[in-house]
C-alpha cells in the first residue's frame, strides 16, 4: 500500500484541504511537544536541583497547562476534521464511482460483477473511516514531528541523536516489509468478500428457480464454505496485524531503552546535566510514537485503501469516446440511416447483426425480426449509444438535406429526444407514478393518468411499489414502463418486444398505444416476434448477416 495515494486526491477533492490542515496542525504539534518537554525539564531540574518551591515555578506549571490543553484541543480538532473529511470523501468517491460506472454503459455493467460494484460503493468505501480518521492523521504527524524533534536533540545531545538516527529508520523498514506481506493478506480478503456478496446476490435472486427444483439447501453448503474462507482471511489479516504491533512496540522500546541507558551513564559520570539528559529523554519517545502508531494504524486503514484500490481500477476504465454535438435535426422529420451495421461482441466471432443497411423514414412504425441471437436487441443499443458498432454507421439525415453521424452527438442530448422501454425494464421502490415520471420528472399528475391509461393500466397513479416492482404481475410491470416511455412524448419510440408476458387484450391496448403515438408522427421501431407486432408496422427488417428493409406485404408473401 503506497504510504498516500494521490489518487484520493484527484477523485476525493475534499482529501486536499484535510492534508493542508493536518500540515499545519503537524507543525503545530511538533512545537507543543518541544515547549512541553522543555517546561518539564525545567521544573524538575528547578525543584530538585535549585531546591525552588511550588510557587517559584507556578507560571512553568500554568504554561505547562496550557501546552498540554492546547494538545487535547489539537488531537479533538484534528479527529472532528477527520470525520468531516472522511465524510465527504467517501461520498465523492461513491458519486464519482456511480457516475463512472453509469458512463461505461449498459454494455460494461453487463459484464461487471453486481455483488462486486454494491460492495465497493457501500461497506467498501465506508471502510476508508480508519484511514482519514487514524492512518493519514497519524501519517502527517510522522513526517513531521520525529524530524523537528530530532533537530532539537542534536542541538543538545549529539549521541543521543545518533542513536535515534541509527534506531529509527527501523521502524519504517519492518513496516514496509510488513505492510508488503499485509498487502497480500488484504488483496486476498477482498477477493473473497468479493466471490461471498456475489455468490449471495446470485443464489438470492435465483432462490425461486432453486426452491422449484430442490436446490436451495445444497446452496448452503456453498455459502457456508466461502464465508468459511472469508473468515479464515480476515483472522490471517488479524493475526498480521497483532505481531506486527508487537514487533514495531519491541523496536521503539528497545530504541529509548538505548538512549536511556546512555544518558544515565552520562550523568552518573557527570558528562551530561539534568536538565539536558531530562529533556532528551522526555523528547525520545515522542520521536518513536508517531512512527510506532503508524504502523498500528496501517492495519485498520488497509482494508479501506483495498477497496479504494478496487474503486480507482473502475474509474481508471477509459470511458468511450462519445460525440460532443447537440444541434440535431428535429427527428420527427428526420430519416434514420443504418449503413453496414455489425456488432462484435467478446467471444463472439460473428457480427450480430452484420452488414445492416437500412433506412427508417420518420413517423413509421418499424419491426425489427428474425431469430433469437442475431442482433435485434443490439440494433437497440447501438441506438441508443449503449454499444459501439464494430462496422458501419448511423445516420441522421434532416429535411433540409444535412445529415449527422450519431457516433457525433451527444449521447445525453440524443437520449433526451427517445423513449425506451427494454426487454426486462426495472421498476423502483416507490409508487407507480414515482416510476412514470423517471421518464420526466415534472410531469403533472393528469400527464401521468392519461399514459397510464394509454398502456392499458387501470391503478391508482399512488400505489406503492416495492424495489423490482413487485406488487404488479409482470405485465403490469411492463405496461408501467411503456407509461415512462410514452410520458416523454418523444420522437423516436425504441421498444424490444413490448407485449412480452402480456395476454391478449392488454397486447391490443399497447398495440393502440404505439398505433396513436405513430398517429402524433412519433416514428417507432420495436423488436418483433408476435405476428400482430409485426401485422402493426410499416416496414419490417429481417434481421441478419445481411439485411434489406421490406414491406409488410412483402413479409407476408415470404411468409406464404
Amino acid at each position: 500500500m503506497k504510504p498516500l495515494d494521490l489518487r484520493l486526491l484527484q477523485y476525493a477533492r475534499a482529501t486536499r484541504g484535510f492534508i493542508v490542515a493536518l500540515v499545519f496542525l503537524g507543525v503545530t504539534t511538533a512545537f507543543l511537544v518541544i515547549a512541553q518537554a522543555t517546561l518539564m525539564a525545567d521544573v524538575i531540574t528547578r525543584v530538585f536541583v535549585s531546591s525552588a518551591s511550588l510557587s517559584a515555578v507556578r507560571g512553568e506549571l500554568w504554561l505547562l497547562a496550557v501546552v498540554l490543553g492546547t494538545r487535547a484541543l489539537i488531537a479533538w480538532g484534528n479527529e472532528v476534521l477527520a470525520h468531516r473529511a472522511a465524510a465527504a470523501a467517501k461520498s465523492q468517491l461513491r458519486v464519482a464511482l456511480v457516475e463512472h460506472s453509469l458512463k461505461l454503459g449498459p454494455a460494461w455493467l453487463a459484464g461487471a460483477r453486481p455483488g462486486d460494484l454494491a460492495v465497493l460503493s457501500t461497506s467498501g468505501v465506508a471502510a476508508l473511516d480508519a484511514y482519514f480518521s487514524r492512518y493519514l492523521p497519524q501519517l502527517v504527524l510522522a513526517a513531521i514531528v520525529p524530524l523537528t524533534i530530532g533537530l532539537v536533540v542534536i542541538v543538545h545531545d549529539v549521541l543521543a541523536a545518533i542513536i535515534i538516527g541509527f534506531t529509527a529508520p527501523l521502524i519504517p523498514v519492518f513496516m514496509i516489509l510488513i505492510g508488503r506481506f499485509t498487502q497480500s493478506r488484504v488483496e486476498r480478503q477482498w477477493r473473497t468478500m468479493g466471490v461471498l456478496s456475489g455468490h449471495f446476490l446470485d443464489i438470492v435472486s435465483g432462490l425461486p428457480t432453486l426452491k422449484i427444483f430442490g436446490r436451495a439447501k445444497a446452496q448452503l453448503t456453498n455459502i457456508r464454505d466461502v464465508g468459511e474462507h472469508y473468515r479464515r482471511a480476515t483472522l490471517g489479516v488479524l493475526r498480521v496485524s497483532f505481531l506486527s504491533a508487537l514487533v514495531l512496540e519491541l523496536l521503539s522500546t528497545i530504541a529509548v531503552a538505548l538512549v536511556a541507558v546512555s544518558i544515565g551513564l552520562r550523568l552518573v559520570g557527570g558528562h551530561l546535566s539534568l536538565r539536558t539528559g531530562l529533556l532528551v529523554l522526555i523528547l525520545t519517545p515522542e520521536v518513536y510514537l508517531p512512527i510506532r502508531l503508524v504502523g498500528t494504524h496501517f492495519h485498520a486503514a488497509a482494508d479501506g485503501v483495498g477497496a479504494a484500490e478496487a474503486v480507482f481500477a473502475v474509474l481508471e476504465i477509459p470511458l468511450p469516446n462519445n460525440g460532443t454535438r447537440t444541434d440535431l435535426p428535429d427527428l420527427r422529420h428526420t430519416t434514420i440511416q443504418l449503413r453496414g451495421l455489425g456488432v462484435r461482441y467478446e467471444g463472439r466471432p460473428a457480427l450480430t447483426p452484420g452488414n445492416l443497411t437500412a433506412d427508417i423514414a420518420p413517423g413509421r412504425v418499424v419491426a425489427l425480426v428474425g431469430p433469437s441471437g442475431e442482433g435485434k436487441s443490439s440494433v437497440l443499443s447501438v441506438l441508443l449509444g449503449f454499444v459501439r458498432p464494430a462496422t458501419g454507421q448511423v445516420l441522421l439525415a434532416g429535411p433540409d438535406g444535412t445529415t449527422v453521424d450519431l457516433a457525433e452527438v451527444d449521447p445525453d442530448v440524443w437520449r433526451s429526444r427517445i423513449g425506451y422501454v427494454g426487454q426486462v425494464p426495472h421498476l423502483f421502490a416507490g409508487t407507480v407514478a414515482d416510476n412514470v415520471r423517471v421518464g420526466k420528472p415534472d410531469a403533472s399528475d393528469e400527464t401521468v393518468a392519461e399514459v397510464l391509461r394509454a398502456a392499458g393500466l387501470d391503478v391508482d397513479p399512488s400505489t406503492p411499489l416495492g424495489e423490482t416492482g413487485s406488487g404488479l404481475s409482470a405485465g403490469q410491470r411492463r405496461r408501467v414502463a411503456i407509461a415512462r416511455a410514452l410520458v416523454r412524448n418523444a420522437a423516436l419510440l425504441l421498444l424490444d418486444e413490448p407485449t412480452a408476458a402480456l395476454d391478449g387484450i392488454s397486447e391490443e391496448i399497447v398495440i393502440d398505444a404505439v398505433s396513436a403515438a405513430r398517429s402524433r408522427g412519433t416514428t417507432v421501431i420495436l423488436v418483433a416476434h408476435r405476428p400482430t407486432l409485426v401485422a402493426l408496422a410499416d416496414v419490417v427488417i429481417p434481421v441478419s448477416a445481411i439485411s434489406d428493409p421490406i414491406t409488410i406485404e412483402e413479409f407476408a408473401g415470404a411468409s406464404s
